[in-house]
Order: structure tokens, then C-alpha cells, then sequence
């Protein structure tokens, strides 16, 4: 029950708290100190993330607000701006499946990455990046897991464990993630641990390590991506301003209605509780005069002035505020003589997306940890596809529709002035898998456009020039090495 404000709970510590060990390793001696240890930050956590959650579903602190006066009309409206917030921002990252792009120049890795989008798609992964950005932008953080199935169709399932019962625990001496932590109960619904270290499983039962095995993960199944470095919430940067909203219309709500059910002024005669009750009824009355003509009667309403404009000003004010604080773009509609890149860059959608990839790092991340503990279940169910997550690299299509037309122009002018079709088909960034994208066309592209041999027939001195072209090539790969491994050195 969120009848408190968040700034009671957070006592001026917003985000969610960091759990940390002074180890790099996660053995059977020290995974219990460990988890004690860092206890009391879940559990700080969970009360957040609960209120949160809550919150983003409805259950704010104005549907328990209190009034001294005219306690009788007493409105509780929740104009709901934190769950638009959330659907938002999870839209701009979730909005089209995230795929595993393959970089190499292969037929057999791009079949074996697109065979591994495959077993993606049959895990129902974008539901479940849905349901787990969610978590991530109420709550400041959120945790995807890779759990084994046995079944050869689909060797492994993805699931959303919650904030509420789910943390993981960093090295303070390297910040590598090392050890997931879920609190969990059995059948008979006594309450356990069940902790995940790189290679390791234990069970901690009252204050107790019962079990430890190697997993076969091949990594941590369960991975942290959190919402940005301080896992604050999307709803939590800008809360006080939804409550004002709240608040505020609620007010606006109670003036309406005491408009409407004004006070009744009666002037030099008396009325019964009966009579009153006949007026509201029939909705006129007959008074008399209480002391003749000298002193006439008199019935009236009193009523101030309903004038709504300016709280609709104020309340505009606050949530354009809360739009440019959480650069979510103007709903303002389009004149008709703009193009849309002017559009786009009036109302903030330009904006919005840059602040969107800041969150890109985060989520390919954990996206690249999970794509290894799944290629190491299918290895172990004897399904290999023979890559691992360096052989591809994580694409989240935030638009990928936008300005085609542009993009195709783009692809065009780039073909046509001699660049590489690949290099064109990446730079113009209308296709999420470029390599995949010029494999197929490349027979079309040669039907089209000059083949290499074609053009280097019709060039003066040709295999001459294409000589020193591989020369300063060469060079410049060697000085790039060089300069690596003194890079490495320093290091």
C-alpha cells in the first residue's frame, strides 16, 4: 500500500543500492558470508522495487489522501503518467525483437547465427525482453535467466526472475559481475538461497551451505541489466512531479463537484430540514418573510467562479517538465509542411532516441551473457553450432523503419559512386544484418553493377594500383598491431 511518498521511504537514497565482495572468486568457504553480507541491501531494495512496481501499476499515494475541510467531497483520481512512462521507454528498446547480427564473413557462421536467432524466437525471448524491460524501467533494474529443459526442440527456456527476490553481488576489486543470488522457497515453503557463481551452484538453508556442484552453465545463467549505472528508476527521477499531477487534479475534481453541490443562503427566513429536502426534491421553494415586508426573504447560491484554465496550465507545465527530464518527445502533431526529420527534431524524437542507446551498452551486454550460457546448453544437449558470441554482435533496432526513404537514397548514392555494396548496405542502416543482406543480393548486385574483375579489366595499370592499395593496407593493419601491443604492454 503506497500511502506514503517515495521520498519517506528512499530517505534521499535514490537508485537501488549496489551489492559488493571483496573477492574475485565465489568458493564454498566464503559464498555465505557473502550473501549475509549483502542481505540487508536486498532487502532495502525489495521495499523500493515493491513501491515502485506498484506505483507503475496504479497504486499511488494520492488514493489515500486526507481532507480537514469539506471532507465530505474528497476526489482521488490517478492519472496514470508512470505506467505511460514505462510502456515508453520499454517501446524504444523492446519494441522489435533483438537480434544477434553475425560479423563474419561466412555463410556457415551467418546460417548457424541465424539458427541461433531461431532457438531465440521458440524461447519467446522478445516476450520475455518485454516483460524484463518492464522491471528495468519501474524499478531501476531487471534480471533475464537461462534455465535447461531437456527438451531437444527447445534445449532451453528464458525467464524474467523479479527484482523482488532476485540480486547479484559485483567484485569491489574488478566490478565483474560474480555471483546471482534468488531467494526461494521449497515445497514444504521453507525459505532457501539458491546462488550462481561462474561455475558453481549452492543452496544456503538456514544459515547454512546444504549443497555445492559445478552448474555446466559455461557462465552466471542468471544476468543483472540494470537501468543505467545509479539502476534508477524511469518513474523515480521524476515522481514528485506525478504526484503534483495527482494531486492536482483531484483538486480540480473537488471543485467541480463543490460547484455543483453548492451552498444554499438563506436570507430573513427559516427553513426546515423537511422543506430542504422538498426544494432538492421538486427543486424550487416558497419562503415567507420573518418579519414582513420590511425585511424580505431571500434564497441564493454561493458560488465562486469556476475557472479552470490556469490549473490546466499548471499541470501542462509539470508534465512537459517531466517529458524533458525523461526526453520523451512532444505528442504534437505535424503541420503538414514540415519534412519528417524536422518533425522528428521539433517534437524530440532525435533527442529521444540518443538518450535511448545510452542504455544500448547495458543491455548488449547482458545480452552477450546470455547468448553464451545458451550456445553452452546446446553444446551439452549436442545441438553445437560451432560460434560463440564473438562471431556475432547484438542489434537492437530502436527504428528501424524510420526515413527509409531517406536510407534508401543514401544506399544508392553510396553504390553508384563506387563504394562497396556491404559498406553501403551497413552505413545506410536500413537492414539489422548487413552481412546476411549482402550475401543474398550479391548475385542481383552483380547483375546490376560491375564485378570487381569486370572493373579492374577497365582500369589502366590496374593490377599495379591494386597492389600498392594492398601494400598501404598491410601497413596500416601492422602499425594498428604494433600499436596494440604496446597498448598491451602499458596495460
Amino acid at each position: 500500500m503506497n500511502d506514503k511518498s517515495l521520498q519517506d521511504l528512499v530517505k534521499g537514497r535514490y537508485g537501488r543500492k549496489i551489492a559488493y565482495a571483496d573477492v574475485e572468486t565465489i568458493t564454498p568457504e566464503n559464498v555465505l558470508e557473502i550473501v549475509s553480507e549483502n542481505i540487508g541491501i536486498f532487502n532495502f531494495n525489495r521495499g523500493i522495487t515493491k513501491y515502485l512496481w506498484d506505483y507503475k501499476k496504479g497504486d499511488q499515494p494520492v488514493l489515500y489522501r486526507t481532507k480537514v475541510e469539506r471532507d465530505d467531497i474528497i476526489n482521488k483520481v490517478v492519472e496514470n503518467h508512470a505506467y505511460e512512462i514505462v510502456q515508453f521507454n520499454v517501446a524504444q528498446t523492446y519494441g522489435e525483437p533483438i537480434q544477434y547480427v553475425s560479423t563474419q564473413d561466412s555463410e556457415e557462421v551467418n546460417d548457424s547465427v541465424d539458427t541461433f536467432n531461431d532457438y531465440m524466437k521458440r524461447a519467446f525471448k522478445h516476450q520475455r525482453n518485454v516483460a524484463q524491460g518492464e522491471w528495468k524501467s519501474a524499478t531501476g533494474t531487471s534480471f533475464l535467466a537461462v534455465q535447461k529443459t531437456g527438451n531437444k526442440d527447445k534445449p532451453f527456456r528464458i525467464v524474467v526472475p523479479t527484482p523482488m527476490n532476485t540480486f547479484a553481488v559485483y567484485s569491489s576489486y574488478t566490478g565483474e559481475h560474480i555471483l546471482s543470488v534468488q531467494e526461494l522457497k521449497d515445497t514444504d515453503g521453507h525459505q532457501y538461497y539458491l546462488c550462481f557463481s561462474e561455475n558453481m551452484e549452492f543452496k544456503i538453508k538456514n544459515g547454512k551451505v546444504i549443497d555445492h556442484k559445478p552448474h555446466g552453465f559455461g557462465g552466471i545463467p542468471i544476468v543483472e541489466i540494470p537501468n543505467n549505472q545509479d539502476r534508477l528508476s524511469d518513474i523515480e527521477i521524476v515522481i514528485t512531479l506525478l504526484d503534483s499531477i495527482n494531486t492536482m487534479q483531484s483538486n480540480r475534481m473537488d471543485g467541480v463537484e463543490q460547484f455543483v453541490q453548492a451552498w444554499i443562503k438563506f436570507v430573513n427566513c427559516e427553513v426546515d430540514k423537511e422543506q430542504f429536502q422538498e426544494m432538492k426534491m421538486l427543486g424550487a421553494l416558497v419562503v415567507k418573510s420573518n418579519n414582513g415586508s420590511d425585511n424580505k426573504a431571500d434564497v441564493d447560491v454561493m458560488t465562486n467562479e469556476l475557472d479552470q484554465t490556469q490549473c490546466q496550465v499548471a499541470k501542462d507545465d509539470i508534465w512537459n517538465n517531466a517529458l524533458s527530464i525523461l526526453a520523451i518527445p512532444s505528442k504534437q502533431g505535424n503541420t503538414g509542411g514540415d519534412t519528417q526529420g524536422a518533425v522528428e527534431l521539433r517534437n524530440g524524437w532525435d533527442f529521444s532516441k540518443n538518450r535511448a542507446k545510452l542504455k544500448d551498452a547495458y543491455v548488449i551486454e547482458a545480452e552477450e551473457k546470455l547468448a553464451d550460457v545458451a550456445l553452452n546448453i546446446l553444446r551439452i544437449e549436442g545441438q553445437s553450432l560451432n560460434i560463440t558470441s564473438n562471431d556475432f554482435e547484438v542489434n537492437i533496432p530502436h527504428s528501424p523503419q524510420d526515413n527509409m526513404t531517406v536510407k534508401a537514397n543514401v544506399f544508392l548514392l553510396l553504390v553508384q559512386a563506387g563504394i562497396h555494396p556491404l559498406i553501403a548496405i551497413k552505413t545506410c542502416g536500413l537492414w539489422n544484418d548487413a552481412e546476411k543482406v549482402f550475401l543474398m543480393s550479391k548475385p542481383y548486385l552483380d547483375a546490376k553493377y560491375k564485378t570487381i574483375d569486370e572493373m579492374i579489366s577497365e582500369i589502366p595499370n590496374s593490377e599495379e594500383q591494386i597492389k600498392k592499395a594492398e601494400e598501404i593496407k598491410n601497413n596500416l593493419e601492422k602499425q594498428d598491431n604494433e600499436k596494440q601491443g604496446k597498448k598491451t604492454v602499458t596495460e
